[in-house]
């Protein structure tokens, strides 16, 4: 491999200095062109121009379609459209599947009909599902009607499958074999394909049916006697599986259990009808992690960093609402004990601490509590286990660390009795996030709802009005 052809990951913050270098040089000199009073003044504008344009089309025709939905949606939106004219009409489609799904709205709102079909038509079925659900429907029509009965099958076929399920990962581009002939014949038809399918590591074995028989790995083929059969070195036990319908979230669990490249998918009858492959099923983790990330602070969809600001805004205000009526909730529980503070100063200094550091025990918990459900290691008869286990940790964590605050309490005001009520509130309120951390995602899985979503939201609320509450309400009690 040749110093030029080597990729690292660190290359596309490069590419992005590049791209972004090249669209300021190309405003400063236009702009500087545009002020200069000169004969034939259009003509030398308009060769500035191209000359900057084909510099930086140069420097795109070079960059990987992953790359560029990089470069895409690092720029802002007058940078970015100016981008996307200028890549080559046939990478739009590659292009558009690399993107989030908010750039692509972007991208798409720009491009006439058939625009869109022409990108379109570059993609396998597999890749126009997923596709499918931004692009208008009449050129979802226009494009299906040119598309072979196979093509126009299988695209059908992706989309009737739920957007979470396996059938909407896999891939129709796959090499089957039958048992009864020889390596040497396998061989021979494999050198008849320009190119192997992506992450082709094994090939499957079928009859005449297309019923799934076993497989035969790429290793075996290679270093087996040509002459003998597949069906003498195929492996026929243990073959890992899936049907379209089963859930992507455990397919994903398989491949990394089992480290798996390609794995067949069969429907009831065992007919292979497509495969999985380890890059669909990284795209799928990777889209369910940012997923989480979002719905865990309230957000409902990935957003556009450089969007206009009312789509952030719509984005955002539905937990910034919940928000702001439970910061008013916790503001009316320290308004409730005014006069408590009022006589304890102290107390106004302290209660931020019990409230805060609640909050932060309690996404530990709801945390590691939406893994495991999302890793399937967590079933709804585990909850009073899970529940037992949080409040021993908390119960600790509080004696431990509640006691270390009332110290620090009691030297700073010197007062015991101020150190005993800040070590209880901050055990009272670990106890009480705890339970938060378990409950709130295992109640909102029995409901059907996505446990992540405005989780933190919640747990953060809960702990700071219930800390006030807790710390305010002992002090009153025993200090007053």
């Amino acid at each position: 491999m040749t110093q030029q052809d080597e990729h690292h990951p660190d290359d596309v913050q490069q590419h992005l200095r590049e791209v972004q270098e090249l669209l300021s040089r190309h405003k400063l000199v236009e702009g500087l062109v545009h002020r200069q009073d000169m004969p034939r003044h259009e003509l030398v504008e308009n060769l500035v121009h191209k000359q900057h344009v084909a510099e930086l089309q140069a420097k795109l025709d070079e960059l990987h379609p992953a790359d560029i939905a990089y470069v895409l949606e690092s720029l802002p939106l007058e940078d970015r459209l100016f981008v996307w004219d200028l890549v080559k009409a046939e990478r739009d489609g590659e292009i558009l599947l690399e993107v989030s799904d908010a750039v692509r709205e972007s991208l798409i709102e720009t491009m006439e009909p058939h625009e869109l079909k022409a990108a379109a038509e570059t993609l396998d079925a597999d890749e126009l599902a997923d596709l499918a659900p931004d692009l208008p429907p009449e050129v979802i029509q226009d494009v299906f009607q040119s598309l072979d009965s196979e093509g126009r099958e299988q695209l059908r076929a992706a989309m009737s499958y739920p957007e979470d399920s396996v059938g909407a990962l896999m891939d129709f581009d796959m090499v089957t074999v039958r048992e009864d002939v020889t390596l040497e014949v396998v061989l021979r038809y494999l050198r008849r394909f320009d190119e192997l399918p992506d992450h082709t590591d094994k090939l499957f074995v079928v009859d005449r049916e297309d019923h799934l028989k076993g497989i035969l790995t790429l290793e075996k083929l290679l270093i087996s006697d040509p002459n003998l059969e597949v069906r003498d070195v195929m492996q026929r036990e243990q073959i890992i599986s899936f049907q379209p319908d089963d859930d992507a979230d455990e397919a994903a669990q398989a491949f990394e259990r089992y480290d798996l490249v390609s794995a067949p998918v069969v429907d009831g009858e065992k007919r292979v009808i497509g495969r999985l492959t380890v890059a669909d099923v990284v795209d799928f983790i990777r889209e369910e992690s940012e997923h989480e990330i979002l719905a865990h602070a309230g957000l409902r969809e990935e957003e556009d960093i450089f969007a206009p600001v009312w789509d952030s805004v719509k984005n955002r205000w539905s937990w910034l609402a919940i928000n702001l009526v439970t910061a008013f909730v916790a503001s009316r529980v320290i308004g409730a004990f005014e006069d408590s503070i009022e006589k304890l100063v102290a107390l106004a200094a302290l209660m931020p601490i019990v409230a805060g550091i609640g909050g932060n025990s309690g996404n530990q918990t709801i945390t590691m509590i939406v893994r495991a459900i999302a890793m399937g290691q967590v079933e709804q008869d585990a909850r009073n286990r899970l529940l037992k286990k949080e409040l021993g940790v908390a119960l600790i964590n509080g004696i431990v660390w509640g006691g270390l605050l009332g110290v620090l309490a009691w030297w700073l005001y010197g007062s015991v009795s101020l150190g005993l009520v800040m070590t209880a509130a901050m055990t009272l309120n670990l106890l009480l996030a705890a339970t938060a951390g378990v409950l709130i995602p295992m109640i909102r899985i029995r409901f059907g709802a996505d446990p992540a979503i405005g989780s933190s939201v919640m747990i953060t609320a809960l702990t700071d009005s219930g800390g006030f509450f807790i710390f305010l309400g002992l002090a009153t009690l025993f200090l007053l």
